[in-house]
Order: structure tokens, then C-alpha cells, then sequence
């Protein structure tokens, strides 16, 4: 407990609230896309999260993207306060889990917070609660990929691993309301009471599960098996996985190779069974039996 109070002290210490600037600066409007859809209602978001700001600008700035705010002016996005907002995250879950989980080693309790706080959890919890509907920007392609990632959550009701595109932006405004928040009230206690029920489903456990490119290095290792990866991106956006030689997944997306990459892993993973001559569940509970979904 004694080095999680330190840590709480030191980053509440070197956060200071003179830091926030007291007001934005006068923005031309005119050439915002959908400015009237973004319009921020600060009282709505005070609603969605049950926490009345004291300083509304900075719950302002918190949904404010850097593309919404002239060059100059670029303190006033929302970037500083996700800075913030990302180390009092981290501290939270650190400070969680050490108490939940007394019998977790350093390594398994890294990854289970880092499930927690990525970016795919966290953008999830921005289209849960709706927040994307008050983020001020000028982002064209932002709202389709917004509507996209919205659909392909449907088919992983707690994470996909990496099998999905989430939208950065939208992990970032939860970030920098976690920030704005702690620099409201300076105090990660009500942070946590703020947002412990919003960040539900928590990962924990018996729910987490292996990044499918980790998986199918475990698996093959563990049965002497020769993996590669080709990748085809530039050409074809996509990755192909062969072992033994032999191809056995195949993952395409356009925007981004390591989903694409994520994806082959993942369909290698469910296809390769025939080449090791073993039943899926048969490895899996091995390897879970044997600790190796720890590791």
C-alpha cells in the first residue's frame, strides 16, 4: 500500500490547476462540419457522467479536438487533459487491481490493466455513454468510422483483441474527461467513484483473453511448429500466416495493417488444428490448465 499512496501523491503534486487555461479562444465556426451536431452541452455531459464541474472549461477543452481549435491556439484542445486523464487511469487500475487481485504477479496484473485502458475498451465506453455525440472537431472521415466501429462491436461484446478498428479519438475524450475531472475536484477517490460504473464491463480474469498474435506464437511453440507471417499489405491490404509451411489464415483490412495482421493470427488460430492433428479446445485447455494464458 505504501507505494501506491506514493504514487498517488506524486502525480496529484505535480498536476496543478493553474495549468488549465481560464477560457478558449474565439473560434471561426463557418467551415466546422455538422457544427450543429457537435454542439457541446456541457449540462448533458455533467449528466451522463453524475459529476458537476466546478470549472467548465474545462469539460470544454475535454471535447474539444485539436482540429476544432486554430494552430496557435492548440493548448485548448483536448490533448493536455488526455495526457492527464491517461496517468490517472493507470494509476486507478493500478491501485484496483493491487487490491482485488493479491495473488496476481506484476505481469498478469500489467496486462489485465492494459485490457482495461486500451484504446478499443475505452472507445467503447465513449459510444456506451454516447459521449462521441458532443466531441467539437473537423475531422471528415471521423463520423463513418465512428458508425463503423458502432456496428463491429455488435460481434465482440466485450473486446475483439485487436480484430476491430476503434476510432482513437474516441478513447481520447474519455481520457481527457477522466482528466478533466481530476482537475476539477483534484482528487483520484471521486475520479474513481465518477468513473468506476462508466467503465463497466471491467475485464478482469476470468474474461481476458489472449491478443490472438500472442495465441498462436504460444500455441505453435508449445507443439514445435514452424509460423510465419507474409506480409501483402502494400499490395493486397492483406497478411497471410503459413505453418509448416502450409497457409492456414488469411486477414484483410484496408486501413490498417496490424488488424489486418490481428485478423490472419486469429483465422490461422481457428484453421490450424489439422496441421497439429489436435482438437482447438483440447490445446486451449491445456494451455489454460497449465498456466499459459498468464504468461
Amino acid at each position: 500500500m505504501g507505494a501506491v499512496q506514493a504514487a498517488e501523491e506524486e502525480i496529484i503534486t505535480t498536476l496543478h490547476l493553474h495549468d488549465v487555461k481560464p477560457t478558449l479562444p474565439s473560434i471561426d465556426r463557418s467551415t466546422s462540419l455538422n457544427d450543429h451536431e457537435h454542439h457541446l452541452n456541457l449540462e448533458e455531459v455533467e449528466e451522463i457522467i453524475r459529476y458537476k464541474f466546478e470549472n467548465k472549461v474545462l469539460l470544454q477543452e475535454a471535447f474539444t479536438h485539436p482540429s476544432f481549435v486554430p494552430t496557435e491556439y492548440s493548448g485548448s484542445s483536448y490533448e493536455r487533459l488526455e495526457y492527464v486523464g491517461d496517468a490517472v487511469l493507470n494509476l486507478l487500475f493500478s491501485r484496483e487491481q493491487y487490491l482485488l487481485y493479491t495473488d496476481l504477479a506484476p505481469g498478469p496484473l500489467t496486462r489485465l490493466r492494459a485490457a482495461n485502458v486500451d484504446t478499443e475498451k475505452l472507445a467503447r465506453v465513449a459510444i456506451k455513454h454516447g459521449l462521441h455525440r458532443y466531441l467539437r472537431h473537423r475531422k471528415p472521415l471521423l463520423e463513418e468510422q465512428i458508425r463503423e466501429f458502432t456496428r463491429a462491436i455488435h460481434e465482440y461484446p466485450l473486446h475483439s483483441n485487436g480484430l476491430i478498428d476503434a476510432p482513437k479519438n474516441l478513447a481520447d475524450i474519455v481520457e481527457s474527461t477522466i482528466g478533466a475531472v481530476f482537475m476539477d475536484c483534484n482528487s483520484i477517490d471521486i475520479v474513481w467513484k465518477v468513473f468506476k460504473d462508466l467503465l463497466e464491463p471491467i475485464i478482469d480474469p476470468k474474461t481476458i483473453k489472449r491478443h490472438p498474435v500472442s495465441q498462436l506464437h504460444k500455441v505453435c511453440q508449445k507443439n514445435n511448429l514452424k509460423l510465419q507471417f507474409v506480409d501483402l499489405w502494400e499490395e493486397k491490404h492483406t497478411v497471410e500466416v503459413f505453418i509448416n509451411d502450409q497457409i492456414v489464415g488469411r486477414g484483410t483490412y484496408s486501413l490498417k495493417k496490424e488488424v489486418a495482421q490481428n485478423r490472419a493470427a486469429k483465422d490461422a488460430f481457428d484453421n490450424m488444428w489439422n496441421v497439429i492433428g489436435q482438437k482447438k479446445d483440447n490445446v486451449e485447455d491445456h494451455l489454460r490448465d497449465n498456466g499459459h494464458w498468464e504468461d
